[in-house]
């Protein structure tokens, strides 16, 4: 963030979760993620990509499209909220750890949105590491999970896609609050075509790809008087631009956490 305000980070992921005061340097970002202004839940989805929306080249991989000061605020993100979230497609591409690496802070929940029972037991992000581990599937997917990892089972969708709002009810059921959407493309284009997300973190890295997988895929509109327009503040960080993107306003309401950890 081009912040002298580094050493003060280490404080911001108990303070959230404690109800202490934040930093002032971290206050207008990470603020917002305090509590809810729906419902009780903070739903927040984050893409990285390049100037002309892709967040690969075609068949590329992703983590070369952001830089050192756009990795450390997602690791940031991980570090603040309860659970991250990704899509099948991504845990069985990238085989990610969503861990904090970059960072202080501990390590979120990791979920996988898993609606046919795909993801191979050995898949990193179910490693016993003590962070929780669940898989939100449908009744009907029958693989058996590692011992410790946690099911989410929802009803089989109408449409081959679960509800990005059932899918956060299921989270709340289990004691999550703060979540953090992280992707892919897919998974992230659903929850906010759902209006399921509180706020949408945008980093932008200075490079054109000029063809590739774009970061978002949202239902055509009619008209530019159709479109979102979210609250925008923008962050530097180094030679990347952070969009910070308040959706509240479109938020709906999805549930009540039972308890936060």
């Amino acid at each position: 963030m081009g912040e002298s305000p580094v050493d003060d980070w280490s404080a911001v992921p108990q303070a959230l979760r404690t109800g202490a005061a934040l930093p002032p340097c971290w206050e207008p970002l990470f603020g917002p993620f305090r509590e809810g202004t729906i419902d009780d839940l903070v739903v927040v989805g984050q893409v990285g990509q390049s100037l002309d929306g892709r967040i690969a080249t075609i068949g590329g991989r992703l983590e070369y499209i952001n830089g050192a000061e756009g990795i450390a605020h997602l690791h940031r993100l991980r570090a603040v909220v309860d659970a991250v979230v990704i899509g099948i497609g991504t845990a069985m591409c990238d085989d990610p750890q969503l861990t904090v690496r970059h960072v202080a802070g501990p390590n979120p929940a990791r979920v996988v949105i898993d609606p046919r029972g795909k993801l191979a037991a050995d898949a990193r992000l179910l490693a016993d590491d003590g962070a929780r581990r669940v898989v939100v599937t449908t009744r009907g997917a029958g693989a058996a999970l590692p011992p410790g990892v946690e099911r989410v089972a929802l009803p089989d969708p109408d449409g081959g896609r679960l509800d990005p709002a059932a899918i956060l009810a299921g989270l709340a059921a289990v004691g999550f609050r703060r979540i953090l959407i992280e992707g892919g493309a897919d998974t992230l284009s659903g929850f906010l075509a759902a209006g399921c997300l509180d706020r949408l973190h945008v980093v932008i890295a200075p490079i054109i790809l000029g063809s590739g997988r774009p970061s978002c895929t949202l239902p055509a509109i009619a008209d530019a008087e159709d479109a979102l327009r979210p609250r925008v503040r923008t962050v530097p960080l180094g030679d990347e631009v952070l969009f910070d993107c308040d959706l509240s306003a479109q938020r709906r309401v999805v549930g009540q956490a039972k308890k936060s950890r």
